[in-house]
């Protein structure tokens, strides 16, 4: 009888070693540290009935971790290493111990290019691609069986600009996605006003990013970030400098615009728009909006049928820079991290509505750039 209620109590539960998790939700924040090696990441374990989050690793000595990227599964963390500095960054590959609330470094590599800013997994888990920003290249990585991460397997560089010339003059790959088949990558380059879109072929057990097609969008929009619906259906682009987002149609590696829509709440002389997430459910589409007058997530509703928005609310952060957000797995809460003024502000989500109201608790953490939240 003692050995049947183990079976049991252990096809329940994560298992970890010897050990188990259970119902834990774990907060991952990466930070730029100054250029020079610091606290870069910090784990915390978060309340999901109350909305507060307890510290319980402080990854130390190592330089701008401004960027991360949580698998799939919640086993492995993937995060930017030397990120804004003039020699190549890195990217490192981590272990996640869910049990003790903290993680362990497996590898790091030379991510092929300077300044990395974005990374993006597929949905097996088998490929990671990065964005280097400041000498516009992709690069693309193979994930070991151990979450470890190969080196590069291949390097795509662009030399292109567009008509913002203090922005626009090379270059500059933000961020890239996979699409939600894996058969494509698409690239945002937000110096050339342009979706690089590439077939991910598989030939011989040798992956690459082949058959280059470019989708143009407005002079001057910046593309920098991306979101597919979960759907699959429909792709929502936030531009940087335009302060917009785009709707496109997405089938069989096609995006097809439908149409814009401005992020802020006034005119702006600079427009910072910054990170874009979908609700779990897909009803409901978040952007946020980096100064300088207005620090702000704007609230869209979507349309399931013809993928179009429709604005709800602009809700202050509470803080300056609101450079990265995320949606809690549940749906329930959704997390800022304020760059400028060292916090993250943490908002209850109506699921119903789309809502945000804010809570009294915040986090201080310096110069927060980048949240990860992951249920176990």
């Amino acid at each position: 009888m003692f050995k049947k209620t183990i079976l049991f109590l252990c096809s329940t539960v994560f298992l970890f070693g010897c050990k188990t998790v259970q119902n834990k939700t774990l907060l991952f924040i990466g930070s730029f540290t100054d250029k020079k090696p610091g606290e870069g990441i910090h784990v915390y374990e978060f309340n999901t009935e109350t909305g507060e989050a307890n510290l319980t690793f402080t990854l130390n000595n190592i330089t701008n971790t401004s960027f991360l990227k949580i698998s799939k599964d919640g086993n492995y963390l993937y995060s930017v290493v030397d990120s804004q500095m003039k020699h190549n960054g890195k990217v490192a590959a981590f272990k996640v111990d869910a049990i003790n609330s903290k993680i362990e470094l497996l590898n790091m590599q030379d991510c092929g290019g300077l300044n990395p800013a974005h990374l993006a997994i597929d949905n097996s888990g088998s490929y990671l691609v990065n964005s280097n920003y400041s000498d516009g290249t992709l690069s693309l990585f193979k994930i070991k069986e151990d979450g470890g991460l190969t080196k590069t397997t291949q390097l795509l560089q662009f030399k292109d600009s567009s008509v913002i010339k203090s922005r626009q003059k090379s270059s500059h790959m933000h961020s890239a996605n996979f699409s939600p088949d894996d058969k494509y990558v698409f690239g945002h380059d937000l110096g050339a006003d342009k979706i690089r879109g590439f077939q991910l072929e598989n030939n011989q057990g040798k992956v690459s990013l082949e058959n280059p097609k470019v989708i143009n969008v407005k002079p001057g929009s910046g593309p920098r970030h991306f979101v597919f619906h979960p759907n699959g259906k429909f792709g929502y682009l936030v531009n940087e400098l335009s302060g917009k987002v785009d709707a496109y149609n997405y089938n069989n590696g096609s995006l097809d615009f439908i149409e814009d829509y401005a992020t802020y709440q006034q005119k702006q002389d600079i427009y910072r728009t910054a990170d874009i997430h979908i609700s779990p459910d897909g009803q409901f589409l978040y952007a946020s909006n980096r100064g300088p007058k207005e620090n702000t997530i704007v609230v869209f509703s979507i349309n399931k049928n013809n993928g179009k928005l429709q604005l709800i609310e602009h809700v202050d952060t509470a803080g300056n820079h609101p450079r990265n957000f995320a949606i809690s797995d549940d749906g329930n809460f959704l997390l800022v991290a304020n760059q400028f003024t060292n916090n993250i502000t943490i908002f209850k989500r109506n699921i119903k509505t789309g809502s945000l109201t804010k809570l009294p608790n915040q986090i201080t953490v310096n110069s927060p750039s980048s949240i990860q939240l992951k249920s176990y």
